[in-house]
């Protein structure tokens, strides 16, 4: 499901960059694609069966987890929309794929965002470093 879920972001990505250039900006495309994001989620949560969450289960979240990672999302989806045209679709998604990796590693060792801490080993380190060099290679001329 991950493999998968990388795949469709690559495919959304490259959808949404066509519509990003027919409507001169990126912002617009994002606004387009998170519309139907809130469209398509309501019909998967009603097709799923899945309950409603109820006050008791929303009343203890803290406010700003609400939105906070909508606009994360938005500042993402749009440096990707921005950057394709400019680098190529392999680029951007290398790039950004490095870019996930390393916050996460960092993330994990700390325990930001609420994360389980997770050590940095030598194992992780060496495919840092290996996924580094890919993306040197892919990208070279």
């Amino acid at each position: 499901m991950a493999f998968m879920g990388g795949v469709f972001l690559a495919v959304q990505a490259g959808f949404n960059t066509q519509l990003s250039g027919f409507l001169k900006q990126p912002i617009f495309a994002v606004i387009a694609s998170s519309l139907f994001s809130v469209v398509f989620a309501i019909a998967f949560v009603f097709m799923s069966g899945k309950d409603i969450p109820n006050s008791s289960m929303v009343e203890p979240i803290p406010w700003y987890l609400w939105g906070i990672g909508g606009l994360f999302s938005v500042l993402g989806i749009t440096f990707y929309f921005y950057t394709i045209p400019r680098l190529g679709i392999s680029k951007m998604i290398t790039l950004g794929l490095c870019g996930q990796l390393i916050f996460s590693l960092l993330a994990g060792k700390y325990g930001w965002l609420n994360l389980p801490v997770e050590m940095i080993t030598t194992k992780k380190i060496i495919g840092v470093v290996a996924l580094i060099t890919g993306i040197i290679l892919i990208n070279a001329k």
